[in-house]
């Protein structure tokens, strides 16, 4: 234990911690040192120094007397223990390594330099973990303190010693040479460095400047340095113009130590990430040899039921891995010798890398007798080629499974040289000559085990709104991705309004095709508010109390309007010609909390109204004060029932940045100015008159209340009158505004939530609605060859080919503008007899297309968290495994179906099972 210098009551010990620690915050910089120390003890530390007055002493006595002192004073914190950070189980001669999982805040934090120095002097003990700052990110201006340095491990060649070695990222390929050398007594013209990965070499290290990051060296990687052939003068006679190395019986396993380390790099101050890295275990390389069979058994309870440590946050990787490599084609696939078709050309590939790095992990995973895994060697190439997938964050496990199967695709495809094929268009052609067609051009380009296995083929059919164009196309797919909303139907509420005062607004329900369009929603509307013959709706999004979008065009697609928007529809007439159309947009004072006379200027609320205005006539500014007192007028607070607006489908349609650079014209100082000067007026003002302000051409307020018999000049680029009508409270006396404030949504979806908790959802029922036909979204049309144009075409799909193994992903997330949830909906999957037959198009395959659940993933838990566990049947046993990281539990067959179910996995019966199931009943 250090000696202590000195000995300070605990107000001057914080008080001295904290101004060093504001300085040494200031003044941080790459370079600068942090210390490690455990929460535990710092806990206590924080405790002990912010104690009541009453139970210490500040007279400067010893801290052994101010101790004693009151019965319920806390004892001063004994000596610094840093024990609990440390894995003791790593080798003696090796430096202190810290336990893997260490989370900043819980575990451990860290304290500058001079912190650290005086909590050491006061306290001693240990032991001392220093760690260095360095700069971080894309622009390497960000600082961050490097808790776990690169762990590498250093193959000798030929004489096959190893040894592990940390050093920072930020150190050169130098310095990396240099340690080197130091621990294999060498000297610098003796060794190549290469990067060496699953007993190959990858790169050759020569750039002596480079940094480790910059060179993208991840934790836990195989270093291999190479003694050169001394008879050689070049020194490179064992390496090959490609860059590779004939192995032969060169081959070097991975390090003996058995040490878990991950990186990570945090701060109190700085980026805080966990590890994403991980050191190889050690393996027996008598009995498992780096190419060729395993050799292990695959029977019993003893293998495949080994779990997967949690890296932090890592459940979402460790859900899908089970789920793959328990499927029994890649089970096989990857341990036999599948080295043969790597592909470590192809562009679109991690030079083979993903897909070795699959392998070991899943060779582990099988292996007899073997303590549950860290998938760190794994992890460290995923986040080498996704960075998206690094660190500790919680990330969607269906997106993780996308990637990893087009990622083994591409490593493992054994096309090397892609021909280019122009796609033709069916024109008429029988669909089994096109699809075939369309598959073998697809095999030609792309042929792997994930082809094989997992990847099936649709049949797409486009047909132009415009021109009745038919398109169709065979695309292959690796997954179906399934809706929960499998109704056909869909209630909408559109608040509808009329123009001429002879009735309230009055919120209507309808019920439309789900996947329909406005056309849809207009014809329903019609019906359901009886609508005159002489009589048309149209559409309106109202944002901000503001006309956002007309919806004009009758084929916008239903699935454009959200739940959470707000509609409205105005009655107008069909009979009008050369009119405009005035939109009334309310305003009212907002006023200060702390003084009622404080104004905080004219806002617009409530739904604006309209009406039609004929051109044909001069309009004065009387008359637009009779038609908005005639549109208002059903809100008198009188006996008399009331209306308000319409509008004419001919209308131009504004946007957002035009209504705002209008409110922006008619400022709230304007609007003070006008009122004054019609208190001024020469002409009285009646009280008749509503105070309105036109907007003009320029986009200047025209106070309408003044000049009744002035004549309006009308824009004539515009379909669209813009009037404000202020609300004063004197006003709001007079009308009842209600009827115009809550505008309601058009689908309340809690409820809708609900309805869907009560209600069992079969799986076919999703299928079906995935397979029903839809209209493209605006933001995805389609370019028509016929019309030459672009079109919101309608698309329908059908399954054509089906995959030996099917998985299907359950939409379980949903995003609007507004709100994120998940889909808590019960899915009633079937385990056994899954029976595509029926919606397989294709029908020159006569024999049934029946599959058998055998994996799942499972999310618990709400948005951006939870968790995942994947349920596996384990085939050669007929028994189900509940996998939950290194948990590994049996369950009952009937505790498979939950809510939480995710991903799915089927495999395809075979023919002759499906005839004795057949002939059994």
């Amino acid at each position: 234990m250090a000696e202590v210098a000195q000995k300070l009551t605990p107000e001057e010990e914080k008080q001295s911690i904290r101004d060093i620690s504001v300085a040494a915050e200031a003044q941080t910089k790459n370079g600068d040192t942090f210390y490690l120390i455990t929460q535990r003890w710092w806990h206590d530390w924080l405790e002990y120094v912010n104690q009541n007055q009453s139970s210490t002493v500040n007279d400067g006595s010893s801290s052994e007397n101010h101790e004693s002192v009151g019965s319920n004073a806390l004892k001063r914190p004994s000596s610094i223990d840093n024990s609990d950070l440390v894995d003791e189980t790593v080798s003696q001669d090796m430096d202190i390594e810290l336990h893997d999982t260490l989370v900043e805040g819980t575990d451990y934090i860290l304290l500058p330099q001079e912190v650290w120095n005086h909590l050491y002097m006061w306290y001693g003990g240990g032991p001392v973990l220093a760690r260095q700052v360095i700069s971080t990110g894309l622009s390497q201006t960000e600082l961050s303190v490097e808790v776990y340095p690169l762990r590498l491990q250093l193959h000798l060649m030929p004489k096959g010693v190893s040894s592990v070695i940390r050093i920072s990222k930020k150190e050169t390929i130098g310095k990396l040479h240099q340690r080197a050398c130091e621990i294999f007594d060498l000297t610098l013209k003796q060794v190549y460095i290469w990067d060496y990965f699953s007993l190959r070499k990858h790169t050759l290290m020569s750039d002596m400047e480079k940094t480790l990051d910059d060179a993208n060296i991840q934790m836990d990687q195989d270093i291999l340095v190479e003694v050169v052939n001394s008879n050689n003068e070049d020194g490179m006679n064992s390496i090959q113009e490609n860059g590779s190395v004939d192995n032969g019986n060169m081959a070097v396993g991975p390090s003996q130590s058995s040490a878990p380390i991950s990186e990570a790099v945090s701060s109190s101050k700085y980026s805080s990430t966990n590890g994403n890295a991980e050191l190889s275990q050690a393996q027996n390389l008598n009995t498992e040899k780096a190419y060729g069979p395993s050799g292990v058994s695959t029977r019993g309870s003893s293998c495949g039921l080994t779990g997967l440590l949690n890296l932090g946050n890592t459940c979402f990787m460790n859900s899908a891995i089970q789920c793959l490599v328990h499927t029994p084609e890649f089970a096989r696939y990857f341990r036999e010798d599948y080295h043969q078709e790597i592909n470590r050309q192809n562009p679109l590939g991690m030079v083979g890398e993903l897909a070795l790095a699959f392998g070991d992990l899943l060779r582990k995973l099988w292996a007899p007798g073997r303590a549950p895994v860290a998938p760190r060697p794994f992890k460290a190439k995923l986040a080498r080629f996704a960075p998206q997938f690094s660190g500790c964050s919680q990330h969607d496990s269906q997106e993780l499974l996308a990637f990893l199967l087009d990622g083994l695709h591409e490593d493992l495809n054994r096309v090397k040289h892609k021909p280019y094929i122009k796609s033709k268009d069916a024109d008429g052609r029988p669909d089994e000559v096109v699809a075939d067609e369309y598959w073998a051009n697809h095999i030609a380009r792309n042929d792997s085990i994930i082809v094989d296995v997992c990847q099936g083929q649709f049949k797409s059919t486009l047909v132009c709104p415009v021109c009745n164009k038919v398109s169709v196309t065979f695309d292959p797919f690796m997954y179906l991705s399934l809706p929960l909303q499998p109704a056909t139907t869909r209630s909408m509420t559109v608040t509808v309004f009329t123009c001429d005062g002879s009735a309230l607004p009055a919120a209507c329900t309808v019920t439309v095709p789900k996947q329909g369009r406005c056309r849809d929603l207009i014809q329903a509307l019609s019906n359901a508010c009886s609508l005159q013959l002489n009589e048309k709706l149209l559409l309106a999004e109202i944002r901000g109390h503001l006309i956002y979008r007309f919806l004009e065009d009758p084929l916008i697609s239903l699935s454009s309007i959200k739940d959470d928007d707000h509609l409205t529809a105005y009655k107008i007439s069909k009979v009008l010609k050369n009119t405009k159309f005035l939109q009334l947009i309310h305003r009212r004072e907002e006023q200060g909390s702390g003084n009622a006379q404080s104004a905080l200027g004219w806002k617009p609320y409530g739904t604006p109204l309209v009406s039609p205005i004929s051109c044909d006539d001069t309009i004065t500014r009387s008359d637009i004060q009779l038609i908005v007192h005639t549109i208002l007028s059903p809100m008198l607070r009188t006996t008399n029932p009331g209306a308000i607006t319409s509008r004419n489908a001919s209308v131009a349609t504004p946007d957002e940045s035009h209504s705002t650079r209008i409110l922006e014209a008619c400022t709230d100082a304007d609007t003070a100015d006008l009122r004054k000067g019609n208190g001024n007026s020469s002409k009285p003002v009646t009280s008749q008159k509503l105070p309105l302000q036109l907007v003009d051409e320029n986009n200047a307020c025209i106070d309408l209340t003044v000049g009744g018999d002035k004549v309006v000049k009308l824009s004539s680029s515009s379909m669209s009158i813009l009037v404000f009508v202020d609300w004063s409270q004197k006003l709001l006396g007079s009308y009842d505004t209600s009827h115009i404030e809550n505008l309601p949504e058009v689908c309340k979806y809690g409820h809708l939530g609900k309805k869907a908790r009560n209600e069992p959802l079969s799986l076919y029922a999703c299928l079906e609605s995935f397979l029903r036909e839809e209209p493209l979204v605006p933001e995805d049309m389609w370019y028509c060859p016929q019309c030459k144009e672009r079109r919101q075409a309608s698309k329908k799909l059908d399954l054509w080919r089906l995959p030996e193994v099917l998985v299907i992903h359950l939409k379980r997330f949903s995003y609007s503008r507004s709100v994120k949830h998940k889909l808590d909906t019960f899915v009633n999957f079937p385990i056994h007899d899954f029976d595509l037959t029926n919606y397989v198009a294709s029908k020159s395959n006569t024999q049934r297309q029946i599959y058998e659940l055998y994996a799942l993933t499972n999310h618990y838990g709400g948005m951006g968290s939870g968790h995942y566990t994947a349920h596996i049947k384990l085939l050669d046993e007929n028994k189900w495994y509940n996998f939950d990281d290194s948990h590994i539990s049996p369950i009952n067959e009937e505790d498979v179906k939950s809510a939480a179910a995710y991903v799915l996995f089927y495999r395809k019966v075979s023919s002759d099972k499906c005839s004795a199931t057949n002939e059994s009943t």
